[in-house]
């Protein structure tokens, strides 16, 4: 049986709605724009089905065609991503305070909420004149690469935890955690100190900072994060705000915590890419 012939028959095996779905799913922040035989190629879809696809999802506003013939996500799918009901409430009632976080440190914000072993960022703020990072809007890291993934992680069950721990975790840095063992050390410190402090995590040369944020029944539901280059403020300049701003947030949704008055805020750095811990808690 020829190649053609293999993928004749694979795409056969697909119901419609797994072969629309190959095809946005080809699409990722490295490829936003690509052609007919590269989207057929990526999708394993022949090349007269992807034709076909393609134009029923152009004209229902998916995909918009540019004019060198390549094609790339519309308008119509983020208009359908803010309906989400985890990320589209959440960013409707957190954007106020992070436009305030913004102001106040004049830093990179970002709002990640978890979705399997990765974060996506509903919300990503860049701040002029700062260090540049690969996030964005929709964008999608491992939770274990940036800073409010390992937020979301510390707090995740346990089971969780391992079957992630236990995954090919990938290096983007020197500095990436990928240890299993540093990596539980780390979450547990992060649990203890409500904040994750991380050096060169993800890009070289940027200090990120993330805290929880919690709604109904003080489940964390998502992490409020900033990235500012290395050595350009102290981890202790940026929490303060970002626990209140976490604070107000996860008031807005219903923490029952949140209610509570804030405790005095104390935290010192254990390593200079540790998460912070409170005086007098346990190592």
């Amino acid at each position: 049986m020829t190649v053609l012939a293999d993928r004749s028959a694979e795409s056969h095996r697909l119901t419609s709605a797994q072969r629309v779905l190959s095809i946005l799913g080809v699409f990722d922040a490295e490829n936003l724009a690509l052609s007919l035989s590269e989207i057929s190629r990526r999708s394993g879809l022949t090349l007269s089905t992807t034709h076909r696809l393609l134009n029923e999802l152009r004209c229902w506003g998916a995909l918009i065609r540019h004019s060198d013939g390549k094609y790339s996500i519309g308008l119509r799918i983020l208009e359908l991503g803010t309906l989400a009901p985890q990320g589209g409430r959440l960013r409707e009632i957190a954007l106020p305070y992070l436009h305030d976080l913004q102001h106040a440190l004049r830093a990179n914000i970002h709002l990640g909420v978890p979705d399997g072993h990765d974060v996506i960022y509903v919300e990503s703020l860049r701040a002029r004149d700062t260090v540049p990072v690969p996030s964005r809007q929709g964008g999608r890291w491992p939770l274990h690469a940036t800073g409010t993934g390992l937020v979301l992680l510390a707090y995740a069950p346990q089971e969780f935890q391992e079957e992630l721990l236990a995954s090919e975790l990938r290096s983007y840095t020197a500095k990436t955690l990928t240890d299993p063992d540093e990596l539980r050390r780390f979450l547990a410190e992060v649990r203890r100190s409500g904040v994750a402090v991380v050096e060169s995590q993800l890009t070289y040369g940027v200090m990120a900072v993330a805290v929880p944020i919690r709604g109904p029944r003080d489940k964390v539901v998502a992490a409020v994060g900033v990235t500012v280059p290395s050595g350009s403020a102290s981890p202790h300049a940026l929490i303060p705000a970002m626990t209140t701003t976490a604070r107000s947030i996860s008031r807005a949704l219903g923490a029952p915590s949140a209610g509570a008055p804030a405790p005095r805020p104390h935290w010192r750095v254990h390593e200079a890419t540790r998460p912070l811990t409170p005086p007098g808690a346990r190592r």
